[in-house]
């Protein structure tokens, strides 16, 4: 079995686990608990610490926390010191004008509507989901440093902003005295923005990184690799993977970074996930899985990650 390992988050003496699990999918109301609690239980044998979450995943919304609350009551009451738990908010949550975006209102009251889902007093890191633009930066930060204040989350982060706005939101919540814990962008061999600029503001700012997608909603597996399946997400075009992404062309270049996976004695999940994890800025990879198994193989991917020069090159003359 790969042992897990631990890296700070930022300049703060916290560890997370390189890889975490995230909640989006598979976990909601219409999806089997015992699959839920299976992978939860699972993952925190092979040493995953970290379980993320938001307030509208499921479907329907909330209820991926509901799920998640219950397994943490029956199998995780006694160990809640042993665990990092975080949520979101930021995307609509209830009707009116009041149920989305980062106002001071919404984001105080859907924290408070997610500790009672979840049955907990407090989360360890709540993030404001995604950047909005009709929001001052000042109230949607001063509502972060309220809730710490508050003792409704011990960190706070930021999801899905810029590098302008991280560095903004940086000094403001360093003024405050709540400092940046944590950024959540979207990052994989296949959707590389945070390479230009983002890294480097996150480095100079001291502020963790746990890019969610590594595996580009599952591209970046075996899954694909002869076409579109009839069961995956992509073939019922449910989301944000519609059948038009899986192209020709996207086929190629997946098939020839599974020939360079075979040579590193790994599967080409992994190779995405230790790719990810490459950089000395990325606190955590946050995965996604529908089935134990995969969880399993993500975790194995810690067993490889050194990339040599020629294999870098080799993945950016690919990609």
């Amino acid at each position: 079995m790969t042992e897990m390992t631990y890296q700070r988050v930022g300049a703060s003496g916290v560890r997370l686990p390189a890889i975490s699990l995230g909640l989006w999918h598979n976990f909601g109301g219409d999806d089997s608990y015992r699959n839920a609690r299976a992978m939860v239980r699972r993952a925190f044998d092979l040493g995953i610490t970290h379980f993320d979450i938001a307030n509208n995943y499921g479907p329907p919304a909330g209820s991926a926390e509901r799920t998640f609350g219950r397994i943490l009551r029956r199998d995780f009451a006694r160990r809640r010191d042993e665990l990092i738990i975080s949520t979101k908010a930021g995307y609509r949550m209830w009707p009116g004008p009041y149920g989305d975006g980062g106002t001071r209102k919404y984001l105080v009251a859907s924290l408070d509507q997610s500790l009672r889902r979840l049955g907990l007093d407090y989360v360890d890191i709540f993030y404001h989901h995604r950047p909005d633009p009709e929001t001052p930066l000042e109230e949607t930060l001063g509502a972060l440093d309220h809730i710490v204040r508050t003792s409704r989350a011990l960190y706070v982060g930021i999801s899905s902003y810029s590098a302008e706005d991280t560095r903004r939101a940086a000094v403001l919540l360093r003024d405050l005295g709540t400092p940046c814990f944590i950024h959540q962008p979207k990052y994989s061999m296949l959707v590389r923005g945070i390479e230009k600029g983002l890294l480097t503001v996150l480095r100079e700012e001291k502020i963790g990184c746990i890019p969610f997608s590594p595996l580009a909603q599952g591209l970046l597996t075996d899954r694909y690799l002869n076409g579109i399946p009839a069961d995956s997400r992509a073939a019922g075009g449910m989301g944000f993977l519609k059948p038009t992404d899986v192209t020709d062309a996207l086929l190629a270049k997946l098939r020839q970074l599974q020939e360079i996976a075979r040579a590193r004695a790994q599967t080409l999940a992994q190779l995405a996930v230790a790719w990810v994890l490459r950089h000395p800025e990325v606190t955590s990879a946050l995965i996604g899985a529908s089935r134990v198994a995969q969880i399993d193989d993500a975790v194995g991917a810690l067993a490889n990650r050194h990339f040599s020069a020629d294999e870098l090159q080799a993945i950016d003359r690919i990609l």
